[in-house]
């Protein structure tokens, strides 16, 4: 399967939106399609050896739309002015016919004050009483400034289908059809008694009006996009080469991997790299949220588009183009953005019945009415009223202009949500399970003891440290590399070892100079029958410390264990507090024994802790906890983690993990701080509030407003909803909701710990 995203034109409410949904659905070898009425966007998941994305896109012409795909953001050419320019285009379009529409209508309503009111009124000149200039004034109006609805509710009948288009044509037409009927023959009314009124005032602001909500939604429409265009816009424009032991400056598509790269104080790190010669500190709060500076030397990774601020330095460019961390959390916002949430399926099951029911309505209100009444003009008035103040937009746009404000603003704090599902999930989390290493910790441990059999008489020490380190060598473990480390930090050379083999949540083992090496847990030692009684105190004593005791045996006799600690994050504990506080159960996981597990979790205030669990029982646990009826998250930043990323309800990686991790996990931390998963719950709960909000309002609006459109008040007030005000009415309801939306931009996380 591949995956392709396309621009959408022509679309004016959700049930277009619905109409291409189900005409690219309907292509052979589509396996799944999702349009984003908010984004314009359609995603689609296609099989290419059935299909292309040129079949799609005749598909979405055939419907009476147009598509194109979306070109990949590239980010080392700068922004991609084409769609800004054409949505310009188009609002100077809608708000040339919106001035044009509004004038005229204006003038037309001035000019039927005096029948409006039954009052003469002097002052307003006679002409425009006229009900022949009125028809003048009126007529390019519909057929220019409205064209489009006429046009667009056209290919909805030769399709069989109806859209909000097919609402404002019918009503705006039948306005204008009677009308021109009482112009034309004036004579058919007065002889059943009845004046010849004309509502041509109606249908042109009706029109200016409509066109006017538009101009508006699709200026607001931009600033939903306003996240993506801000980190665009992070982007370094050139960067300076060191070529042939020149400097050089080159715009930055130049730039290529393995390109040494200077960088000055107060500049822009060009592209992703390795610092090769220099020191300074880099401002990295605009891409990982990190607001203090972070230092930089030879063999630390610099990111694109952060500000390096103290010192010089040059460095290996190692990403460029779309690989770099910015161009990726760019295509992961605009994937999150074009995404659809769950509970967006109920406003689509009711756009998808909501025009038809309209229209049904409508006809309904006509025939009561002239029936009741025997009142063509009442009859005529409800009928418009209730085509014109149904709109499907407002209900079609709750969702989506939420979801791409709020996962824009997750960007903005460092968090990168993967689709709207994930977005959503996450405010019904109730359990939060935490990884220990590298989620909790540092994920950086050091030695801090080493405690052997014989002590350290005869170099018996460093020869122990030397058969440790070279077996630890081999493997990607955190504790292992702690070990190494330890072993250069004593300037112990090491051997070469045959027959290295790492043992899953237990330990490694090896030939080093002939002799059996294994460097593992308890429980491993135990499976092995290796006696641990020598060093048990000291191993307690490490553990009622905090921290891991790491038995080393060497030809199936125990010769040390080790004490590997690894620093706590600074804001951990303030974090699961916080989390806490949110109502959520935190538990931590990790294969490491009980009591250094406790130890760590008492320090940073969780109660619940899962301990001593191998790498391949993590995915069991976490579907254990899920078992218990939990909505369930896992945090993890290693490869060992992905599994259980992948088993959660919601995967949250830590950025600074591995990229397994994070290809499993929905949602992502750039900068490897806890705080992250509170901001990110928070975001969406308060994103989930606001689509709410927006479907409460848009539903509310249209239970409410088509009985006042349709006359239900009459019987009782005597008052007839004004044509006019509906129209208003629509047109401003889905400006309401895109700006309730935009409210999502002020978001901030509040402090919890």
């Amino acid at each position: 399967m591949e995956k392709a995203t396309l621009k959408l034109r022509g679309m004016s409410c959700a049930s277009c939106a619905s109409s291409i949904e189900e005409a690219i659905s309907s292509v052979p070898g589509v396996n799944e399609c999702s349009v984003n009425f908010g984004a314009e966007q359609a995603t689609v998941e296609y099989d290419p050896r059935t299909t292309d994305v040129q079949t799609i896109q005749d598909a979405v012409d055939e419907a009476g739309y147009s598509a194109y795909p979306l070109p990949e953001q590239n980010l080392m050419a700068g922004e991609d002015d084409t769609e800004k320019t054409t949505r310009l285009r188009e609002s100077r379009y809608l708000l040339r016919k919106v001035i044009v529409a509004g004038v005229i209508g204006a003038v037309l309503v001035i000019g039927s004050l005096p029948m409006m009111l039954g009052l003469n009124l002097p002052l307003i000149p006679t002409w425009l009483h006229n009900s022949w200039v009125q028809l003048v004034l009126t007529t390019p109006v519909l057929f220019w400034c409205g064209a489009d609805f006429f046009k667009n509710a056209w290919k909805a009948l030769k399709r069989h289908a109806a859209t909000m288009d097919t609402l404002v044509a019918l009503g705006t037409g039948a306005a204008y059809l009677y009308s021109l009927f009482a112009t034309v023959f004036p004579s058919f009314f007065v002889a059943q008694g009845l004046k010849p009124d004309v509502y041509y005032e109606a249908a042109v602001v009706i029109i200016a009006l409509i066109l006017l909500g538009r101009w508006l939604e699709n200026r607001a429409k931009g600033q939903t996009s306003e996240a993506i265009r801000k980190l665009v816009g992070l982007q370094a424009k050139t960067a300076r080469l060191i070529r042939n032991g020149q400097e050089v400056d080159v715009p930055i598509e130049q730039v290529q991997i393995d390109d040494v790269v200077l960088v000055r104080p107060g500049e822009k790190v060009p592209v992703d790299g390795e610092v090769v010669e220099g020191t300074s500190t880099v401002d990295e709060a605009m891409v990982t949220g990190e607001s203090v500076p972070v230092k930089k030397q030879p063999g630390d990774e610099v990111i694109g588009a952060t500000i390096n601020k103290t010192g010089s330095f040059k460095f290996r460019a190692t990403r460029v183009g779309k690989d770099t961390v910015l161009a990726q959390i760019v295509q992961l916002v605009q994937q999150a953005q074009g995404s659809k949430a769950p509970i967006q399926r109920l406003a689509d099951q009711v756009t998808s019945w909501f025009v038809p029911a309209v229209i049904a309505i409508a006809l309904l209100t006509f025939i009561i009415w002239y029936n009741i009444m025997g009142n063509v003009t009442l009859a005529l008035i409800t009928t418009v009223g209730v085509l014109i103040i149904a709109c499907p937009c407002a209900l079609g746009l709750a969702t989506p202009t939420s979801v791409m404000v709020g996962t824009g603003k997750g960007a903005e704090n460092g968090i990168l949500i993967k689709g709207a599902e994930s977005l959503e999930l996450a405010h019904q989390i109730q359990t939060i399970v935490l990884d220990k290493t590298g989620t909790i910790t540092q994920g950086k441990p050091t030695v801090t003891d080493f405690v052997t059999v014989n002590g350290t008489a005869n170099g018996n020490e460093i020869k122990l440290i030397q058969l440790a380190a070279s077996i630890e060598r081999n493997s990607e473990h955190p504790l292992a590399e702690a070990v190494v480390r330890y072993a250069q930090s004593q300037e112990v050379p090491l051997a070469d070892v045959r027959n290295f083999e790492a043992v899953a949540g237990s330990g490694v083992q090896g030939i080093v100079s002939n002799r059996l090496v294994q460097i593992g847990t308890q429980r491993w030692m135990e499976e092995l029958s290796i006696d641990t009684q020598a060093l048990q105190q000291d191993k307690e004593r490490l553990e009622y410390l905090g921290k891991t005791a790491v038995w080393l045996a060497v030809d199936g006799e125990i010769k040390g264990v080790m004490g590997i600690a690894d620093a706590i994050k600074p804001t951990s504990t303030q974090a699961v507090r916080a989390l806490q506080k949110l109502g959520l159960e935190v538990v931590m996981l990790t294969g490491d024994n009980r009591r250094t597990a406790e130890s760590i979790a008492h320090e940073v205030g969780i109660g619940r802790v899962l301990a001593e669990v191998r790498p391949d029982q993590k995915a069991t646990t976490v579907q254990k906890l899920q078992s218990e009826g939990k909505i369930v998250a896992m945090v993890g930043d290693g490869i060992n983690d992905a599994p259980a990323l992948a088993q959660a309800d919601v995967g949250i990686a830590i950025g600074t993990g591995t990229d397994v991790a994070i290809a499993a996990s929905d949602i992502t931390l750039i900068s490897g701080d806890l705080q992250g998963i509170v901001t990110a719950i928070q975001l969406s709960r308060a994103t989930i509030r606001n689509i709410r909000q927006n479907l409460f309002f848009a539903f509310i609006y249209n239970v409410a407003g088509i009985p006042i459109a349709a006359g239900i008040l009459f019987p009782i007030f005597g008052w007839l909803l004004n044509p006019i005000i509906a129209g208003a009415a629509m047109a401003f309801s889905s400006v309401s909701v895109v700006s309730n939306a935009l409210r999502l931009r002020n978001f901030q996380p509040k402090t919890l710990g």
